[in-house]
C-alpha cells in the first residue's frame, strides 16, 4: 500500500527587509507540501492504523529528503514544524492520522538532530486554504524568537478527497526579535528555574 500522491509542492520564502531594517542574515522560511489522496475520504473508517502505518514513513522520508534538500543541510535548519489539511470529504481525524506518527515525524526530527517535538496544525478546508505551519525552536521550546507561522496555499488542493501534508521550517529566529524567551518571564514571576518540577 503506497500513498497516491498527485502532486508536491514547494515554498521557500527569503525575508530581506523586516521592520524598516535589513534582516541580516536574511530570515528564510520555507516548506514541502505532499498532495494526497485521502484513503478514508466520504466514508466512516474504524481502524485507520493500516494506512497510517503504510503512508506514514514513505511521506515522511519524501518530504524530509526535500527539506534537507532546501536547507543545504539538517543543521542549517534551527526551527521546524508540521501541517496537515484534510479536503471537505474528510475527518480532522485524517488529517492527524498522517502527521501524528512517529512514523511520519521521527524523520524529519532525526535529521535536523531536534529534540523538541514538532508543532503542528490540522485542519480542514477546501482548494486554496490557507495552510499555517507553526514553527518553533527545534531543541528549546522557550525559544521565542523561533515561534514562526509559515503560511501558503496551494490553488487546487486539497480537493475534496485528498490531504495536504506538510514539513515547514525555518533557518533562524526572527530578525530583530526583543520580546525575550519564556525563562525571562518564568524568572520575572518567581520561578526557580533550576527545579524543573517548580516550573
Amino acid at each position: 500500500m503506497q500513498p497516491d500522491i498527485r502532486k508536491i509542492v514547494t515554498y521557500d520564502e527569503e525575508v530581506l527587509v523586516e521592520g524598516f531594517r535589513p534582516a541580516d542574515p536574511p530570515w528564510r522560511m520555507f516548506g514541502v507540501a505532499a498532495v494526497v489522496r485521502n484513503p478514508w475520504a466520504g466514508r466512516y473508517v474504524e481502524d485507520l492504523k493500516p494506512e497510517i502505518h503504510a503512508y506514514g514513513p514513505v511521506l515522511g522520508q519524501l518530504l524530509t529528503e526535500r527539506m534537507i534538500a532546501l536547507a543545504g543541510s539538517g543543521d542549517a535548519i534551527e526551527a521546524y514544524g508540521k501541517a496537515a489539511v484534510v479536503g471537505l470529504d474528510g475527518e480532522i481525524e485524517h488529517a492527524s492520522g498522517l502527521i501524528h506518527t512517529l512514523r511520519f515525524g521521527n524523520f524529519f526530527r532525526e535529521a535536523v538532530g531536534a529534540k523538541s517535538y514538532l508543532a503542528f496544525t490540522n485542519t480542514r478546508g477546501p482548494a486554496c486554504a490557507p495552510i499555517m505551519v507553526p514553527l518553533m525552536d527545534k531543541n528549546d521550546t522557550g525559544r521565542r524568537s523561533h515561534y514562526l507561522t509559515l503560511q501558503f496555499s496551494i490553488p487546487d488542493a486539497p480537493r475534496a478527497d485528498e490531504i495536504v501534508v506538510v514539513l515547514g521550517a525555518a533557518t533562524g529566529g526572527r530578525p530583530h526579535h526583543r520580546i525575550g524567551d519564556r525563562y525571562q518571564d518564568l524568572k520575572d514571576l518567581g520561578h526557580d528555574l533550576d527545579n524543573p518540577a517548580a516550573v
